[in-house]
């Protein structure tokens, strides 16, 4: 038997078993086929959208494994239990946050813990720690990144041909990490986090930053200024961004829904898998990975090897469609991103500190004073958000003086 016929029947041999483990996969995440063909999930609603993220979060858990034995134990002192709080006297502040430091470090820490994994982000990134001056604690996490190309709802409310999008979607990001971490999660602390999304502070961050940026798309130099965050709720319908307005002024807007359409539920074991077949064959998309080459590389590399095996594109459409939100910085933000002209009004901008007081009046306060249970929470009780590396880590910190309570 000559080397091409060898070959062949290898090709041949990985499509089968790719195959294979693409329907084993979908059908474990309860997938079935409609009387069309199409793909769909029976059932709605958040407990569906963490089933289907369930492989996703428990690669990702495992591929940290390293990390957190290494790290867990000294960062998890920076977690409060509910007794350590007084919601009267909450004092949020920011902290920028750097690669390769302590911060960077509880950053990816205390965004594991979250049930739908987050983005790693790409291109342009801010991240921020958001604490409790008051006890020193943990509050909540923020991270902005470039934002996606191609987004219907968002180019249809702004108004943008491809030629503007391209001129100006450098005065966008994408808020990728968003969120409070326990217990002040449980006294609406998610809404006071969203709000600080436009706060001077993160408009004159990202002009120091990025306010002589190159547009990835263009290559060309523009004098950037933060307009408009654009955020996503993982859950489908949002409770915590909806009617977020302090001070009679909007924080956040919704303006629609996602397609449901995606890649999550095409876990890493098996897009590796898929990508080396499209090696196989010599396909483009195998190894095509940099700014420039299309807006969502990982979408297109798996559109185009499922298309290779004979599926329908319908295998990307997960159903989960997300409530998209838009949170205007400048007070003239369509405008600009719609125009390009005029210059950014950001007279009504307060402080994350000023912000902060506002929020804790409306909601965090009133929350504490209805719901007190959450001083039932204790820290050690976050471990139990770290999936298939909790008993790891149950046993790891059974000798602790961190958390007496865990074993």
């Amino acid at each position: 038997m000559n080397s091409n016929k060898v070959s062949i029947i290898n090709i041949a041999s990985r499509e089968a078993n790719i195959k294979r483990k693409l329907r084993r996969h979908l059908h474990a995440l309860g997938f079935e086929k409609s009387d069309e063909g199409a793909l769909q999930i029976q059932g709605s609603g958040k407990d569906i959208v963490r089933t289907l993220h369930r492989a996703q979060r428990e690669e990702r858990l495992r591929a940290n494994r390293e990390f957190i034995a290494a790290k867990a134990e000294k960062l998890l002192g920076h977690f409060a239990s509910g007794r350590e709080i007084d919601a009267t006297r909450i004092s949020p502040i920011l902290e920028r946050v750097s690669a390769g430091t302590r911060q960077g470090d509880l950053f990816r820490l205390a965004s594991l813990t979250w049930s739908v994994p987050v983005s790693n982000g790409f291109g342009r990134r801010m991240r921020y720690l958001v604490w409790d001056e008051n006890n020193g604690k943990l509050m909540g996490l923020i991270a902005v990144g470039d934002p996606v190309f191609n987004l219907a709802v968002r180019d249809r409310l702004i108004g943008w041909d491809t030629h503007d999008r391209s001129a100006r979607l450098v005065n966008l990001m994408d808020a990728y990490v968003l969120g409070a971490i326990p217990p002040y999660n449980a006294l609406l602390g998610g809404k006071l986090v969203a709000c600080l999304l436009r706060s001077r502070d993160l408009y004159d961050d990202f002009a120091r930053t990025y306010g002589g940026s190159t547009g990835i798309i263009s290559k060309e130099e523009k004098k950037a200024r933060l307009l408009a965050v654009i955020t996503s709720s993982s859950m489908g319908r949002s409770s915590v961004y909806n009617r977020l307005k302090l001070g009679g002024q909007q924080y956040l807007k919704s303006i629609g829904y996602t397609g449901g359409w995606g890649h999550f539920h095409i876990p890493d074991r098996l897009f590796s898998e898929l990508r080396d077949y499209l090696r196989d064959i010599d396909h483009t998309y195998a190894d095509q990975h940099r700014f420039g080459q299309g807006p969502n590389w990982r979408l297109r590399t798996t559109r185009a090897a499922l298309s290779a095996l004979g599926f329908k594109e319908d295998m990307l459409r997960h159903g989960v469609q997300r409530e998209v939100f838009i949170c205007e910085l400048a007070k003239n933000a369509a405008k600009i991103l719609r125009t390009g002209k005029g210059k950014p009004d950001v007279g009504e901008l307060l402080s994350a500190k000023e912000i902060s007081e506002l929020a804790l009046e409306r909601w965090t306060i009133p929350r504490a004073k209805r719901r007190p249970e959450f001083k039932d929470w204790d820290a050690s009780d976050l471990i139990d958000l770290f999936g298939n590396q909790t008993r790891m880590l149950r046993n790891q910190l059974k000798s602790s003086d961190l958390f007496k309570d865990t074993g």
